[in-house]
């Protein structure tokens, strides 16, 4: 397949606007950065637990009703470039609710403009999958996303190491201006997107609700999608284990702000190691980077439980973090994995289709998933981690019997 007309000036706009929304988005995590804002601000802990279904669920559940919205669209930059708006809007409002509330009602605050965030971030996620696969040539898409991992992971260690820094003292205006920093990032990504050459694609400009209901029936009439769906439902372990791990962390050391510094900078040196090696390996066999990753997460999982049960963590300050950086490296191979799959699987519209399906059904599979971890996490952290692990190899079988998509460039 001949690239598409100015792919390569198209590859490395893509790589730095993926890089600056990817950095931002270490800004917004809900398991680490917003989880500590909210115990600085004194927020109730009850509300600290919708953080995660609301970032996640929230862009996901959406995208199905938004596929008319996408599809009248000749260019889906245009698409793109209004959610990195919102989304920068939605992170500003967070900074000033950083530094003008406290408790129950900065909590509230918080959420609102998280559910906003979402919900742009959803109109993005649809429309990156099409302007991706419309600019760049099938055995190349991984290497994009990979080189953006990997990229975005540096600028999260230089991030991290600065927070490690800032000692107990660090307050909420902290906060605000770490906050700031991020819709920096989606603002200039979004100056970047709009320089990118996307050729005009099938379009439907009659597209109404009615698609909404075609879309849905793809679960029921596609095989290989409905498995690839319930591959991606079953990666969840290395998505859902890592607040675990965080969690049995602060209860050895605290939830001060420098506490934070090295789950940052394990993030980030996963995303620099695992980025550009994983997306490789995504352009050669999608499918079996989704096997290896779930696989070996939950190998890993079942391997931190067995060591919890020999004995105590003799150094939890280490320990901890490098589990945590483990399981994000296998996650991002999962993220890669399952990106370029649903990628590569289709063409034009019926990958838009794909996209926001797959991520609708997961809105909803995440919220069920959640609650029985989060159930179990009530009875005991460990036996959640368990029941995660047993998702993670599960998906190895259901991920193998999906049909090999890759260039195997």
């Amino acid at each position: 397949m001949a690239p598409p007309d100015g792919a390569a000036g198209n590859g490395a706009k893509l790589v730095a606007a993926m890089t600056l929304t990817k950095t931002g988005d270490r800004v917004v995590d809900a398991k680490t950065v917003l989880a500590w804002l909210f115990a600085t601000l004194g927020v109730p802990a009850f509300l600290t637990g919708l953080l995660v279904p609301i970032r996640e669920s929230g862009s996901l559940l959406p995208q199905a009703a938004l596929v008319p919205l996408v599809r009248r669209r000749p260019r889906r930059k245009v698409v793109w470039i209004a959610g990195a708006a919102g989304q920068a809007v939605a992170v500003l409002v967070m900074a000033v609710v950083a530094v003008t509330s406290r408790g129950a009602a900065a909590g509230w605050a918080v959420l609102a403009a998280l559910a906003g965030f979402a919900l742009s971030r959803s109109l993005a996620s649809i429309a990156s999958k099409d302007v991706l696969g419309r600019t760049i040539p099938k055995g190349r898409r991984g290497r994009i996303s990979g080189a953006a991992t990997v990229m975005s992971g540096m600028v999260a260690i230089a991030g991290g190491a600065a927070i490690g820094l800032l000692g107990d003292g660090a307050g909420p205006a902290t906060f605000a201006w770490l906050l700031v920093g991020g819709a920096a990032m989606w603002l200039l990504a979004l100056l970047v997107y709009v320089t990118v050459r996307e050729p005009v694609g099938d379009h439907a400009p009659d597209a109404d609700a009615s698609e909404i209901v075609r879309s849905l029936a793809l679960l029921r009439d596609d095989p290989p999608f409905r498995r690839f769906v319930v591959a991606r439902t079953l990666l969840l372990v290395s998505a859902l284990a890592p607040p675990f791990v965080v969690t049995l962390a602060s209860r050895e050391a605290g939830t001060a702000i420098a506490g934070l510094g090295p789950f940052v900078i394990a993030q980030g040196l996963a995303s620099m190691l695992g980025g550009r090696a994983w997306g490789r390996l995504a352009d050669r066999s999608s499918r079996a980077t989704m096997v290896w990753s779930a696989g070996l997460a939950g190998v890993v999982v079942l391997a931190f439980l067995a060591a919890l049960r020999i004995g105590p963590v003799a150094d939890a300050a280490v320990t901890y973090p490098l589990v945590y950086f483990v399981l994000a490296l296998l996650h991002t191979g999962s993220r890669l994995g399952r990106k370029t799959y649903v990628v590569d699987l289709a063409e034009g519209d019926r990958r838009t289709r794909y996209v926001a399906v797959s991520n609708t059904a997961m809105g909803v599979l995440l919220l069920v998933t959640g609650a029985v971890s989060a159930g179990l996490a009530g009875l005991g952290i460990e036996l959640a981690l368990a029941f995660l692990a047993v998702l993670g190899l599960a998906a190895v079988p259901v991920a193998r019997s999906l049909p090999d998509v890759s260039a195997r460039a």
